[in-house]
């Protein structure tokens, strides 16, 4: 184990590499170096689960076959860019990879990473018009698909929020004085979010999208009934928070289920519609909750869950496998009982032969490893979480103003989220106008011609000014005499802020870290939940000692401060590419 010496040294080293050599920082030499020190220290925190790459070699080998499978990978594990057609693939450039690619052409024969040879004669795929094909289903079917999961999804995120309509009934009923106490369930529900993101994303990769969701669907289902039922406080937390680990399901796997069935050119047309349901959530818990609360208590806000989530989970028993890997490997299966011959195989086999705990030790370390030491994740891991914290502050604030302030009902309270619901489905409608007009017509990069990833920066730029916009807006209209129009209006350029910063930063990540995209957006999943779920237990405090006027002004300074984070990757995200571990690769 190492010393904290000893990290502490290769801390040093890489410093000093990375700010007293900017002179040379750009030359081949120094970017091997630099890479070199950096894998080490990587493979050092790591416990050595990511093994250094380029280890005591200093050679570079760039120019690495393209691997045809990574766009597939790249939406499969949780992409949610919605622009496959922007940003296609680059070769690979690599510091001595651990392992070779999947195969290398030899003459007539295909040999895999263990040098068994492989006749193509003997391999297993789709075939020109194959029904089983999930991109070649009817029309109607992958609606009902998209439909399916987007509910679930929905019924999921909704479940977050609708918490904080019923928290005087829980406070009420368990004797709970505090309701910073209360918010805990609020917080346990989005941990458990965060977690379930990074384990049972590369589950559903190994054993399959049909089979994660329903099962983590019927448990997720199963976990509202003990809230429902309960009969103390620590019941509702800690269901709610195994809760939220199984409802991720849908959330991080809905967008690979999208990308399995859907033709390239409307994937984001697709994307936008399952999001719909998915950015609303948080605003369509309170506007029910606060109706279900106020007529039939807080324990019926549970059970409307639990009969949406049933109804959701009767419509994904009715959904087929998507997984093209899953469902190419049951093939292979068949035809090797149909003839008993072992040989054939598909081009899928070498991801199965990783074994699930490998891809879990993967799934848990990289994410977190990249959130702290790539420049890119960590800046918009810090960017996106407080825009999400902000927002999920207003489900403190928002009660604040219109049920104590205005003295409205917790039904017509919930209805002030109206405004940023409307806000948030500008910007998914809005996805083919910011993509046509604003990231089409981007300058191309001139080495590659193709437009580059920092044109997804633009909407966020837009995005970052509507956010504080409606924050002032809202914070000084919210007392009266001033007409509550004003209040739930400022919640439109809110919402289409939080909208903006939320579709394209995704596809901002996964555009710039290509293979890597699911670590990036995993890692970005977790600290936007946690921001989410931790700050509002502050937010309650915070709104009594400053005020409404004042607590929502800091709110707003707070993310004009952090405005500068696109601005900045706009203007000069290619360099800062280029200086990335992983994100060069892609160039």
């Amino acid at each position: 184990m190492q010393t904290l010496g000893d990290l502490h040294a290769w801390s040093t080293i890489y410093f000093f590499l990375s700010t007293t050599c900017i002179e040379f920082s750009n030359t081949p030499t120094m970017n091997v170096i630099r890479s070199h020190f950096m894998s080490i220290l990587r493979y050092r925190l790591s416990g050595g689960s990511l093994e250094p790459q380029g280890y005591g070699q200093f050679e570079m080998q760039i120019e690495m076959p393209r691997i045809d499978r990574l766009t597939q990978s790249l939406y499969s594990s949780g992409n949610r860019s919605g622009f496959p057609a922007l940003f296609p693939a680059h070769p690979l450039h690599r510091v001595h990879p651990k392992e070779p690619s999947a195969g290398v052409v030899m003459g007539h024969l295909t040999e895999n990473s263990d040098s068994t040879p492989r006749d193509p004669t003997f391999e297993i795929d789709w075939e020109q018009n194959d029904k089983e094909n999930p991109t070649n289903w009817p029309l109607w079917y992958k609606c009902f698909t998209v439909w399916s999961v987007s509910l679930t999804t929905t019924c999921v995120i909704l479940y977050t929020t609708s918490y904080t309509s019923g928290s005087p009934g829980i406070q009420e009923s368990f004797g709970v004085t505090s309701r910073i106490v209360v918010l805990i369930g609020l917080t346990t529900y989005m941990i458990g979010l965060g977690l379930g993101c990074l384990v049972l994303a590369p589950l559903s990769e190994v054993y399959g999208r049909r089979i994660i969701y329903i099962s983590t669907s019927v448990l997720f289902t199963i976990l509202v009934l003990p809230v429902a039922l309960a009969p103390n406080f620590p019941a509702v937390v800690i269901s709610r928070f195994f809760g939220g680990f199984f409802g991720s399901a849908s959330v991080v796997a809905g967008p690979g289920t999208i990308n399995d069935i859907i033709q390239p050119k409307y994937r984001a047309l697709a994307f936008s519609l399952w999001s719909l349901g998915a950015m609303n959530g948080p605003v369509l818990g309170p506007i029910i909750g606060g109706f279900v609360y106020q007529y039939l208590g807080w324990r019926w806000i549970n059970w409307i869950v639990l009969i949406c989530g049933g109804a959701s989970t009767a419509c994904l028993c009715l959904v087929k496998e998507t997984y093209a890997p899953v469902l190419l490997k049951r093939r292979r299966k068949a035809k090797q009982i149909e003839t008993g011959d072992t040989r054939w195989w598909t081009k899928y086999d070498s991801q199965a032969e990783e074994s699930i705990w490998k891809r879990l030790q993967t799934s848990l370390s990289r994410p977190l490893i990249m959130a702290v030491f790539e420049p890119i994740c960590l800046f918009w891991n810090v960017y996106v979480g407080v825009v999400y914290a902000v927002l999920f502050l207003c489900f403190v604030g928002y009660p604040i103003v219109f049920q104590q302030l205005r003295e409205w009902s917790p039904g017509l309270a919930g209805l002030g989220y109206l405004g940023i619901g409307t806000g948030i489905a500008l910007a998914v409608f809005s996805e083919p106008l910011v993509r046509n007009f604003l990231i089409a017509k981007h300058p191309p990069d001139p080495v590659t011609g193709k437009i580059p990833p920092e044109a997804l920066v633009r909407p966020i730029c837009i995005g970052g000014i509507l956010i504080p916009i409606g924050e002032f807006w809202f914070s000084w209209t919210a007392r009266p005499p001033v007409h509550w129009i004003s209040c739930v209006l400022a919640g439109v350029p809110f919402g289409l802020g939080n909208g903006l910063v939320f579709i394209y930063a995704t596809s901002y990540l996964a555009a710039s870290y290509g293979m890597y995209a699911a670590s990036a957006i995993a890692g970005n999943s977790v600290v936007r939940y946690v921001f989410g779920g931790v700050l509002p237990l502050a937010g309650s405090k915070m709104y009594r000692a400053m005020g409404v006027n004042w607590a929502g002004t800091m709110l707003a300074l707070v993310e004009v401060f952090l405005t500068f984070i696109p601005f900045v990757f706009y203007r000069y995200g290619a360099r800062i590419r280029q200086r990335s571990q992983m994100a060069s690769k892609m160039i």
